[in-house]
């Protein structure tokens, strides 16, 4: 199928990254270095990073987060970072650059997440993983330097998938006030079948094939598109959007996930949650790797703009 992708974005296709999900460890292991290849020696400057692990979920593992600390403080707020990957991939490194960049540019703190992946741990091991991450910032604010009423929540793909449906569990538990929901191309619905996932079959970086393994791998074989999926493994199910925090979503124009995550933002501003939605044109899903495209620019400069304006940063 022939696509009109963006001319900055479309000419540096063939050297975006291509991942082999029949062979997870493999593609997980050629990800960390392909990411550390392009990433480089990063910048840390005006960033305290430090690695730790926090208690986890009951019964299960302590959780690894990495929380940044910039010197310049413009606001006693945070970020709880939930990196993407499709349920399957990734770790600390993927949003390190992203991190850090939040960090120096916002001057608040940030936490990310190294939940454990699928289908090692399937639902809901990855996101009582995110949850237990929220549940500590809140606790140690004081430690921190925040104030537990200015937290917000940022996950891109997989990632703002796991965050819609933090969103949801913090809610439905009485959990942490969350401020605000950062869900970047949100991977929310197991049932694939709007139209953009069934037109997109060929997309590069995601595509309908792969995302029936994500969830295959996520929810287990066989059970995605059937009756019973909880709505904290896929928000899209869900029909109480009341009270949930306000919300930033972004949608890539040729990217099977653009038509659930424009579904949830409607269904979000039908329940009362204050809801910006903006769809980025000539793209696809993670066409952002392409860092030196014009609409790339402007999504990350939006991301800190919309994260910024959330948080109150001054």
């Amino acid at each position: 199928m022939t696509y009109a992708f963006d001319p900055e974005i479309a000419a540096a296709i063939p050297m975006l990254p291509h991942s082999d999900l029949s062979d997870l460890p493999g593609t997980r292991e050629r990800l960390k270095g392909l990411l550390a290849e392009m990433q480089g020696s990063l910048d840390t400057t005006g960033v305290s990073v430090r690695d730790q692990l926090i208690p986890g979920p009951e019964g299960a593992p302590d959780v690894p987060v990495r929380i940044y600390v910039p010197e310049r403080r413009t606001a006693p707020a945070a970020i709880l970072d939930v990196h993407g990957g499709g349920f399957m991939v990734g770790d600390l490194d993927f949003d390190h650059a992203a991190n850090l960049q939040f960090a120096r540019e916002l001057g608040v703190v940030v936490v990310s997440v190294d939940y454990r992946l699928s289908p090692e741990t399937p639902f809901p091991g990855g996101l009582e993983d995110c949850y237990a991450a929220l549940v500590w910032t809140a606790k140690n604010a004081a430690e921190l330097g925040i104030d537990p009423a200015r937290l917000a929540i940022h996950g891109i793909s997989a990632g703002g998938g796991l965050c819609a449906a933090l969103a949801l569990l913090a809610r439905d538990r009485g959990g942490p006030a969350i401020a605000f929901q950062y869900l970047g191309v949100p991977e929310i619905d197991d049932r694939l079948d709007t139209p953009s996932m069934r037109a997109f079959v060929d997309t590069p970086m995601w595509s309908s094939p792969r995302a029936e393994v994500s969830w295959d791998c996520y929810l287990g074989a066989g059970v995605r598109g059937g009756a019973g999926v909880p709505v904290y493994a896929a928000p899209a199910r869900a029909t109480d959007l009341t009270g949930l925090p306000p919300a930033y979503i972004s949608a890539m124009q040729f990217d099977p996930l653009r038509d659930e995550g424009i579904a949830y933002a409607q269904a979000l501003l039908a329940a009362g949650v204050t809801t910006e939605l903006h769809l980025f044109p000539g793209t696809f899903h993670g066409s952002s790797l392409v860092q030196h495209a014009a609409v790339s620019k402007r999504e990350v400069a939006e991301a800190i703009a919309v994260l910024g304006r959330a948080l109150g940063v001054s």
